[in-house]
């Protein structure tokens, strides 16, 4: 029995001490939703927009799309959407909301759970509130075929903690130079400090405003040379976002360029990456034990002896 397994059956026995009934879901239909964790090296190059039209254009694809903005203390992900919440992640946590409380319709028939501006009690939860967290989060599971998990940006404790527990996520790199140093220092990290082994996790490079296709391929392989030079994690490439001036148009609208501009090179690109992810379910990034197993790998590294 696997640690996500375990932690599903502590959920069910708490359940049922506390008289609540025990959900009836992928446990016995094999449903597991994927769980697709999106980072960045540094701020501002487009990691939440990126996130929120991957699931605008997943959803489109006909998948069950729910967006997770982990990055604590901000609010990106209903800035781009143009969306208030009227709850978020800390009322799940601390003010007895339940999940379809916090959970707020976007776009394209896509939700979304806000981690809430200016919320400094998630930045440092406990084993207690996380496996509390997961066991609210469960039903995630259920209610989605795909978790896309919107990171914050940098090399924090958080970003780090939640791009190891995962089994797939998506490096957004642009071709400045700060972009690309800026990522290896993230994988350097993750390489050096945390429990993080390519049996386990896929890590797929996006190239982000690049002038052509060329220059992506370019990008990736001039990270990729020093990451196999130097490092053990082994990052592959995802596909590129052009720059496109319908981006930061869609931005001040405080709406996703992919229902704004839906025929722009942007919306297309994203499209495409939609479609890579959608035909390329392998068995290795699957058994990723949707966000239950993303949870108990936060639990085990959070707090291993």
């Amino acid at each position: 029995m696997d640690q996500a397994e375990q932690l599903r059956n502590i959920i069910k026995k708490n359940a049922a001490c506390q008289g609540q009934p025990t959900i009836n879901n992928q446990n016995q239909t094999g449903k597991i939703a994927r769980v697709i964790t999106v980072t960045s090296g540094k701020g501002g190059v487009g990691k939440s927009n990126i996130s929120v039209n991957l699931g605008i254009q997943m959803s489109r694809l006909g998948k069950r799309v729910i967006i997770l903005d982990a990055d604590f203390g901000l609010a990106n992900v209903e800035v781009m959407l143009g969306i208030r919440p009227q709850y978020n992640l800390a009322d799940l946590m601390f003010r007895g909301k339940g999940l379809s409380d916090i959970i707020t319709k976007g776009p394209e028939n896509i939700g979304f759970i806000s981690g809430g501006s200016g919320i400094h009690e998630l930045a440092n939860i406990n084993r207690d509130q996380i496996l509390f967290l997961t066991q609210k989060l469960y039903e995630l599971d259920e209610l989605a075929d795909v978790i896309i998990i919107d990171t914050g940006a940098g090399i924090t404790d958080s970003v780090l903690e939640f791009v190891t527990a995962s089994s797939e996520v998506l490096l957004v790199v642009t071709p400045e130079p700060t972009s690309i140093t800026d990522a290896y220092a993230l994988l350097k990290t993750l390489n050096r400090k945390m429990d993080i082994s390519s049996d386990r996790t896929v890590i797929k490079m996006i190239a982000n405003r690049v002038d052509s296709y060329e220059e992506a391929k370019q990008l990736y392989t001039k990270l990729n040379l020093v990451v196999e030079k130097f490092l053990t994690v082994k990052m592959e490439f995802l596909g590129a976002v052009p720059q496109d001036p319908n981006v930061s148009k869609s931005v001040m609208q405080q709406k996703p360029y992919s229902t704004l501009y839906p025929n722009s090179s942007s919306s297309k690109a994203v499209l495409e990456l939609a479609n890579i992810l959608c035909n390329n379910v392998t068995n290795k990034v699957h058994s990723s034990n949707g966000i239950t197993g993303l949870f108990s790998n936060l639990i085990r590294l959070k707090f291993k002896k």
